[in-house]
C-alpha cells in the first residue's frame, strides 16, 4: 500500500493566510490520502528563514500564502525537489514558483502557464450535504479596509431591520480583526435577540461549521474573504453596504459588482420582505476545483 501524500503548509502567523493554505491542503486531502503538517516561518531578522529546518522525510508539496512565506517556499522546494504552490500574487516573480493561485481581479489579461486564476480567496469551508436542513441567519461583520470605509450607525440600522423582518430565524453575528472595537457592544444593545460571537472567542472551525448550517448569510461589503467563504457554504448570501473610498470602483469592488450582476450575491437594497435574498446559482467550491488542478499538474504520480 502506498504511503499517504505529505503536504507541508508554511505559515506566517496570519489567520487569513493560514485559512487559504489549509483550505487547499484539506481539499487535496479529500481527494487523496494525505497528511498535513504546518511549518511556521520565523519572524525577526532579515534572512532568518534560511535557518528553517528541512522537513524529514521531505514532503510531496509545499504550500504557502503571504509575503513572508515566499522565499522559504522557494528555498525548501530547491532543497528537497518537491514542488511549491503560492497563493495570492507573490512579491517575487511568478515564474519562480511551480504554481501560483491568483484571484482573477489581481491578474492582467496575459496569464502565464504556471498561474491558475481563482474566484476570490480559497478557504476551509467543507462541502455540505444538500439534503441537510438549513436554519438561521449569520451576520459576518468586517470593518474599514483599503477599499472601503465604515458607517457603524447605518450598518446597525440595516442589521436591526433584517432581524426584525425575519423573526422566524435565529440570528448569530461575528466580527473580524478590522471591526471597530465598540461595534459588537453597540450591536448587542441595538439588537438584543442576536447571539454575538466575537472572533477572539471562536476557534478556527467555528465559522465553517456555522456556515454549513446557515440558511442565509449577510456580509459587510468590505469583507471579500468572508464573502467567498459564505458562497462556498451553499447558503444564500446578501451584502450589507459600506461606503467605498473611491467613486471609481477598485478591482476588489468591481469583482463584487460582478458577483451581484451574475446572481451570486443579493444587495441589501434589493432585498425586502416581499423580495427575499436570492440563492446563488450553485455552491462555489473553488478550493476543490483548484485542488483537482494541482493534483493534475504536480501530483500525478500519486493520483
Amino acid at each position: 500500500m502506498s504511503r499517504p501524500l505529505s503536504l507541508c503548509v508554511l505559515t506566517d502567523g496570519k489567520p487569513g493566510h493560514q485559512n487559504q493554505s489549509l483550505g487547499l491542503a484539506e481539499a487535496i486531502a479529500r481527494r487523496l490520502p494525505a497528511e498535513i503538517s504546518q511549518l511556521p516561518v520565523p519572524t525577526g531578522k532579515l534572512g532568518s528563514w534560511r535557518l528553517l529546518p528541512t522537513p524529514q522525510p521531505p514532503p510531496d508539496l509545499f504550500i504557502g500564502a503571504g509575503h513572508r512565506t515566499h522565499a522559504p517556499l522557494l528555498q525548501l522546494s530547491r532543497r528537497t525537489g518537491a514542488p511549491c504552490v503560492v497563493l495570492m500574487k507573490p512579491s517575487l516573480p511568478l515564474g519562480f514558483f511551480d504554481l501560483c493561485l491568483v484571484p482573477e481581479h489581481d491578474l492582467q489579461r496575459r496569464i502565464a502557464a504556471n498561474v491558475l486564476p481563482t474566484k476570490g480567496a480559497l478557504n476551509r469551508v467543507p462541502p455540505t450535504d444538500p439534503a441537510r436542513p438549513r436554519h438561521g441567519g449569520l451576520l459576518l461583520i468586517g470593518g474599514p479596509s483599503g477599499s472601503h470605509s465604515w458607517d457603524g450607525p447605518a450598518t446597525l440600522r440595516r442589521i436591526r431591520h433584517l432581524v426584525a423582518h425575519s423573526p422566524h430565524l435565529p440570528w448569530m453575528a461575528t466580527d473580524s480583526r478590522r471591526t471597530p472595537a465598540s461595534f459588537l457592544d453597540e450591536l448587542a444593545a441595538a439588537v438584543p435577540e442576536l447571539s454575538i460571537h466575537p472572533h477572539t472567542q471562536t476557534g478556527p472551525d467555528w465559522l465553517p461549521q456555522h456556515l454549513a448550517s446557515a440558511q442565509e448569510v449577510w456580509v459587510t461589503e468590505d469583507s471579500v474573504s468572508m464573502i467567498y467563504e459564505a458562497l462556498s457554504s451553499g447558503a444564500s448570501v446578501g451584502l450589507l453596504p459600506v461606503p467605498r473610498w473611491k467613486k471609481s470602483p477598485s478591482r476588489v469592488a468591481r469583482g463584487i459588482d460582478q458577483l451581484v450582476a451574475t446572481g451570486w450575491l443579493t444587495r441589501y437594497d434589493d432585498a425586502s420582505p416581499t423580495n427575499t435574498i436570492t440563492p446563488p446559482p450553485e455552491t462555489l467550491r473553488e478550493a476543490d476545483r483548484i485542488a483537482d488542478l494541482v493534483i493534475q499538474r504536480l501530483l500525478t504520480t500519486h493520483s
